[in-house]
């Protein structure tokens, strides 16, 4: 369901308060610079301090005017979310409970890996979804993230892992922080137009210079901005698909009932850019004895036929009161073997941090609604 975007949008900023930077965009900066008297190029100079040094003491933006650094101090911050709780997996997954300044939380997760290390970020506090095996969907949505939440839940993580350039290491060539991917807390494509914002903030190469092969973006099916995503933003684009059939898909991912399978499908195909080099990848979390069949897995081969895909499945990490149970590893092997003889790459998803609960589905804050906003 639609949701409403004045009810759920994102705090303004208050007025008279210094603005945070962590969130404006170029033209933005030059907007605001503009109002002080000063040409566009202080503005490009002020972002490459932000968002590609990390820079959050203007006395050490060195190549701006002493004079300017003051009224930029009077007039400006660069401050990122708060940290409530930050946890450490036995695995080497750490994950951040965020704390946003008006009394919300939300959660964001960095998983390392070998070749790469990979930031789940979150697009909204809560969920409007309510998919069955998710934990998150157990909250009810609270409010959309702006794109300064957004983006500094990825500056905060690259503070954590020392990831910002140096006199002594001017440049990073191995990134613990390489990878994106819009799969936390909420619905991106319910909250587009921050999250648009935030990701071309984000692979601006003068920043933080994330390439858009680097990110991806997960939706459980909001077709009319599936093409609009491909579009404006270029990214990967995952579907939490989960089901191959509407019967079932209806329960356990109920946006379905308003963008069935077979709309969802034919957005994947138009999607901008899709080719064999540069697939859709459908997620499949594994659910024992609901969708973990031979029969299922000869039906999603049949649906996503002619689509470059591929299939990441996905072992259900429970949580507490979880009303599934996870397929069995012998089961899930027999699925991605059938998956993988018709033609599609299908891995097996490596369970993250389910000792902090930050693997796929884990991810929830006790954030609620006020009350006033509950009853609209």
């Amino acid at each position: 369901m639609p949701i409403n975007p004045d009810v759920f949008a994102a705090p303004a900023e208050d007025v008279g308060a210094p603005i945070n930077l962590i969130g404006l965009d170029r033209d933005d900066m030059a907007a605001e610079l503009a109002k002080m008297g000063e040409p566009r190029f202080r503005a490009e100079q002020l972002f490459k301090w932000v968002y590609g040094r990390g820079v959050t003491d203007f006395e050490e933006m060195t190549n701006i005017s002493k004079p300017l650094r003051t009224k930029l101090a009077k007039n400006f911050v660069v401050a990122r979310p708060g940290i409530s709780r930050d946890l450490a997996s036995t695995d080497g997954t750490y994950k951040w409970l965020l704390n946003l300044g008006d009394g919300n939380e939300v959660e964001c997760v960095h998983i390392p890996e070998s070749d790469r290390g990979t930031l789940c970020v979150s697009s909204q506090v809560g969920c409007t979804l309510n998919c069955q095996f998710c934990h998150t969907g157990t909250q009810r949505l609270v409010r959309n993230l702006g794109p300064m939440e957004i983006v500094g839940q990825i500056m905060l993580a690259r503070d954590h892992l020392g990831e910002w350039p140096t006199a002594e290491r001017p440049t990073i060539y191995e990134r613990k922080l390489s990878n994106i991917v819009m799969m936390g807390m909420g619905e991106p494509l319910y909250n587009f137009d921050n999250v648009a914002k935030a990701l071309k903030i984000v692979m601006d190469d003068a920043g933080i210079a994330i390439s858009r092969r680097r990110i991806t973006l997960s939706t459980a099916g909001v077709v009319p901005l599936i093409r609009r995503c491909g579009e404006e933003l270029g990214v990967n684009l995952a579907i939490s698909l989960h089901a191959t059939r509407d019967e079932l898909r209806n329960e356990i991912v109920p946006i379905n009932r308003k963008y069935p399978i077979a709309d969802l499908l034919g957005a994947c195909r138009e999607y901008p850019g899709l080719r064999n080099s540069r697939r859709i990848t459908f997620e499949y979390v594994m659910l024992r004895d609901v969708n973990d069949s031979d029969a299922d897995a000869r039906e999603l081969v049949k649906i996503i036929a002619g689509i470059p895909a591929k299939v990441n499945l996905i072992p259900f990490n429970p949580w507490p009161g979880a009303p599934y149970d996870r397929s069995s590893d012998e089961r899930i092997e027999a699925f991605a073997e059938i998956v993988r003889n018709a033609g599609y790459p299908s891995p097996v998803r490596t369970p993250r941090g389910e000792d902090i609960m930050a693997a796929c589905g884990q991810l929830k804050s006790d954030s609620e609604r006020p009350r006033r906003v509950a009853a609209e």
